[in-house]
């Protein structure tokens, strides 16, 4: 019968890098934060080797709606301040709010964690994000990948990436076609800078030499550090505009991520048409008034970067814009009539903040 030990001098994949136990440990933690996650569609649970959904029978036609995001430099800033509880909620919402401006309720998550060392508590942490950023969304966390990749990243930092699969009845599929000059642009307030921009917020930071852990100028925001402010999670809608869905018609919706205001209206918009958007007709929120201050950023600039204050634009018929503000203001939301839809001349901006 042959030897079955490890030769003397022989290699095993710890060895290289990659630690097989912890990866089991990880996954056998995370189960019962993807258990609250679950749905009635799901028909499998976290650890094999794909995950099973039924779409169900309520919906006569139904279309899958996909999306997938990551957190971007705003992994650095968590880095920096040891601080892993909370992107998992940004990955979540990142990719469950650009599926619900389509009109889809998301159905499932998948979550990529990648690291050059696994380190469990860490990996635990930000996975516990996910759920609990999967049970906002009222979302099912139904699996994920943990990559261990040795000399891939630096020691103590990871990547991630999340994947949104949601359903919606085609006929009510949300795409701006209906869109008409004289429609009533309304503005859904943002948590903070979300988790966009961060590439400029650092250098902002680096050049300013911020204390991360003191209070913004002035007191503006009692009880919150600029850390805290900044790392502020990104705000999941979907709850709340599924509920409104079924109050008013939405003839348009736009995530405000990466381009800010400026780039992403004009997504839904139709190429006849344009959004003008009055400035003064929301808040300034002080974490990005302190922002523009600091880095002397043009308003230009903000407006192409941050959302400004902005995480969700919905358009409907101006004479539904009072109760949409109501539906909004008794869920907990902040909301404003930010604009209006105006015909597009040929020289015009899709969208412009006056």
């Amino acid at each position: 019968m042959s030897n079955q030990s490890k030769p003397q001098g022989g290699l095993s994949y710890r060895d290289a890098g990659v630690d097989i136990d912890a990866g089991d440990a990880l996954v056998e933690r995370i189960k019962p934060f993807a258990k609250r996650t679950l749905r009635p569609e799901v028909l499998s649970g976290i650890g094999g080797f794909a995950a099973l959904v039924e779409i169900g029978k309520r919906f006569n036609e139904p279309v899958l709606v996909s999306g997938t995001d990551g957190v971007g430099t705003k992994l650095r800033l968590a880095f920096d301040l040891e601080r892993h509880d909370t992107v998992g909620i940004d990955l979540v919402a990142m990719s469950v709010n650009d599926i619900l401006v389509q009109g889809a309720e998301p159905l499932f998550f998948l979550d990529y964690f990648a690291c050059g060392r696994l380190d469990v508590a860490t990996a635990a942490t930000v996975i516990q994000g996910i759920a609990r950023g999967c049970e906002l969304a009222g979302c099912a966390l139904i699996g994920g990948e943990t990559a261990e990749m040795p000399d891939m990243y630096p020691e103590g930092e990871y990547d991630l990436a999340g994947f949104a699969v949601g359903v919606a009845e085609k006929s009510r599929l949300i795409n701006g076609r209906t869109i008409a000059a004289g429609d009533a642009v309304i503005g859904i307030a943002s948590s903070g800078p979300h988790s966009n921009g961060f590439s400029l917020i650092r250098k902002i930071l680096e050049r300013s030499g911020a204390d991360l852990d003191a209070a913004l100028p002035g007191g503006q925001v009692p009880g919150k550090t600029l850390a805290d402010l900044l790392m502020e999670p990104t705000r999941i809608y979907v709850k709340p505009i599924l509920a409104l869905m079924q109050q008013v018609t939405i003839k348009g919706m736009a995530h405000i991520t990466g381009g800010g205001l400026v780039d992403n209206l004009p997504r839904v918009l139709p190429d006849d048409l344009a959004a003008v958007l009055k400035r003064e007709a929301w808040p300034m929120p002080p974490v990005f008034a302190w922002l523009q201050q600091a880095g002397g950023v043009a308003d230009e600039e903000m407006h192409r970067v941050f959302n400004c204050g902005i995480g969700l634009t919905l358009v409907v018929d101006a004479r539904e814009a009072a109760a949409t503000l109501d539906f909004l203001g008794k869920a907990g939301l902040e909301a404003w009539t930010i604009g209006s839809i105006v015909p597009r001349a040929d020289n015009d901006a899709p969208t412009r903040v006056v």
